[in-house]
């Protein structure tokens, strides 16, 4: 399988576990010179290119392409790529608008070629881990979903990251980077989003975290706090809870590899017993050539993984298109919400 990569920030790095997983990287973008250096360094066989247009050259032939430019100005790169026959895998947002999702899953309904989203979270351990249990009927039908996505930084290392407008990070809203927290709730409920209301957590510093309600298609609820807030969990800054009609399935809050595992509690009233069941679960460990990885790189490899089986064998994308617009959307929803006063805001359907 030969691949592309645009963007060489988080680009490189999934660059490098594709070579490692066994995916050929024969070509490289960025528009700055420096990152192009580094890629030629631990990439030698991929040109470098400055324009990501020159990657649909089909001299490069290839099969697919990552898109790791910057997170919302997704959409046009992926639809371009798939009128030219070439697998996307996208990370970050999938779309920036109601109008940009529409035209992006036109695109990857027309194409030869598939799309998927680039969501490791979905297949970060702890999340593997509540996803059989709710498919295994564990906590019965599905109630309140809670996801958190949150970092833990200084004042001034914030203020850096999200304090110049001219980085992606100054310019998207509060709500706007929420797919690592709502993309595990639409997998492990199988839901789309319905509804949102959100919220500013801090409103002396309002641009710094959101937390939205979202209600689901299935009825349930679904609460998500993104951003930057201090006490982030040791599981890649991912905190999931799911409780049910039957039990309680979350993430362990404990600090080191236990952040991985799942805490399964099922009320004693389901029980044939009567006595109530609870148990912490292990992940089972990925490995890649022998070798068991690091906790937080499993969702990376499975996720490259998963591409490669879809460019090759014709496997269902891990997370496709609809998914992918559709946690997007909550995001652009979110930012409606939080500008009208926190007033509930439809989710588009696309």
């Amino acid at each position: 399988m030969r691949m592309g990569v645009v963007g060489l920030g988080m680009g490189l790095h999934l660059a490098v576990w594709a070579a490692r997983a066994g995916i050929d990287v024969v070509a490289v973008c960025d528009r700055e010179a420096e990152p192009r250096r580094r890629a030629r360094e631990l990439l030698p066989g991929a040109v470098a290119v400055d324009r990501w247009q020159d990657l649909l050259d089909p001299g490069h032939r290839l099969d697919g392409v990552v898109l790791a430019n910057d997170f919302d100005a997704h959409a046009p790169l992926a639809t371009a790529f798939l009128e030219h026959g070439v697998h996307v895998l996208s990370e970050s947002a999938a779309c920036a608008s109601a109008e940009e999702g529409r035209a992006l899953v036109e695109a990857a309904d027309r194409s030869r070629a598939t799309y998927s989203f680039a969501e490791n979270y979905v297949l970060h351990p702890h999340v593997r881990l509540l996803r059989e249990a709710v498919e295994a009927g564990e906590v019965g039908r599905i109630s309140l979903v809670e996801a958190d996505y949150l970092h833990g930084m200084s004042p001034e290392a914030r203020t850096a990251l999200i304090g110049d407008p001219a980085h992606w990070r100054g310019r998207i809203p509060p709500t706007a980077y929420c797919t690592h927290s709502l993309s595990p709730i639409l997998a492990i409920t199988g839901a789309r989003p319905v509804e949102v209301t959100a919220f500013g957590v801090d409103e002396s510093s309002p641009r710094e975290a959101s937390t939205m309600v979202v209600r689901l298609s299935t009825g349930a609820l679904a609460i998500t706090r993104n951003g930057f807030l201090q006490g982030e969990s040791d599981s890649h800054w991912s905190w999931v809870s799911v409780r049910g009609t039957r039990g309680l399935a979350e993430s362990v809050r404990a600090g080191g590899d236990r952040a991985w595992s799942v805490r399964v509690r099922q009320e004693g009233w389901t029980q044939e017993d009567g006595v109530t069941r609870e148990e912490e679960r292990v992940p089972p460990p990925v490995t890649l050539d022998g070798e068991p990885l690091e906790r937080g790189t499993e969702g990376t490899v499975l996720l490259l993984r998963g591409f490669r089986d879809t460019v090759l064998h014709g496997a269902p994308p891990l997370v496709p298109v609809r998914d992918a617009v559709a946690a997007s959307l909550v995001g652009v929803a979110g930012a409606e919400s939080l500008a009208q006063g926190s007033r509930p805001v439809p989710v588009p359907q696309v």
